[in-house]
């Protein structure tokens, strides 16, 4: 996996520098979303990864009062959201896919129809079996929760390990050299979390080859840039979304 993050030594944001050149005001992206949701954070690594600045609205969807002016740009009051000069986007992979084609180099989808298709594929499996038990169940009943003084369930841990050593199991061959991908970040975001558990690092040691697609992945610039950190040990904050 080559590195490819753009240097600090760019000041300014991809869509800004683009517009310059063709004489274009472009407002610059905004991305609603709650710090510590795992699909906020795949968006950000994706911008991240391109280059491109944008503003971030804090948007909490376990609140009781979702501001209608966010409900306007998604119904359904989840996170992310994205407005991009006038144009609003929802839903995690669409945006991704709009950021990588709608800005330079480099790309993070591969080329050739199996190559993109592998790419989807490990992103449906991150998204239908992998969020729920690395996230919502080892992490946020492991660290999250414990974090914050919540009430944990440990049999939610073990029911989230057994899930995961399936999901494990199966994107371990489908990981390709090379990249990063859309995959490798939508992927990423969750391991990210699933890995401060210890339970979940010591699952991970046992698939060798996800655990060096870790371990050159997580050392990215991107992924510092965007870790959202721990929530304070005090006080009431919902799970990681």
């Amino acid at each position: 996996m080559t590195d490819r993050t753009p240097r600090r030594s760019e000041t300014q944001p991809r869509c800004k520098l683009a517009a310059q050149e063709h004489g274009m005001t472009i407002m610059p992206l905004v991305l609603h979303g709650y710090r510590y949701s795992v699909y906020l954070r795949i968006v950000r690594l994706a911008l991240a990864e391109k280059g491109v600045g944008y503003q971030r609205v804090e948007v909490d969807p376990f609140a009781s009062d979702v501001p209608a002016s966010y409900l306007a740009l998604h119904p359904f009051g989840r996170v992310p959201a994205l407005v991009h000069d006038g144009f609003a986007l929802y839903e995690t992979g669409a945006i991704t896919r709009y950021v990588d084609r709608a800005f330079p180099e480099p790309s993070l989808q591969p080329a050739g129809p199996r190559a993109l298709a592998r790419m989807d594929q490990i992103i449906a499996i991150a998204d239908s079996y992998g969020y729920w038990p690395m996230v919502r169940q080892v992490f946020s009943h492991a660290v999250f929760r414990p974090r914050l003084g919540q009430p944990a369930d440990a049999a939610e841990v073990e029911r989230g390990l057994a899930a995961s050593t399936k999901v494990l199991a199966a994107v371990e061959p489908l990981i390709a050299d090379g990249g990063p991908t859309l995959a490798d970040l939508h992927l990423g975001a969750m391991m990210a979390y699933f890995v401060l558990a210890p339970e979940g690092a010591a699952l991970l040691r046992q698939h060798g080859r996800l655990a060096a697609w870790w371990a050159e992945l997580s050392a990215r610039p991107s992924f510092s840039a965007t870790d959202p950190g721990l929530p304070p040990a005090a006080g009431r904050v919902d799970g990681p979304g």
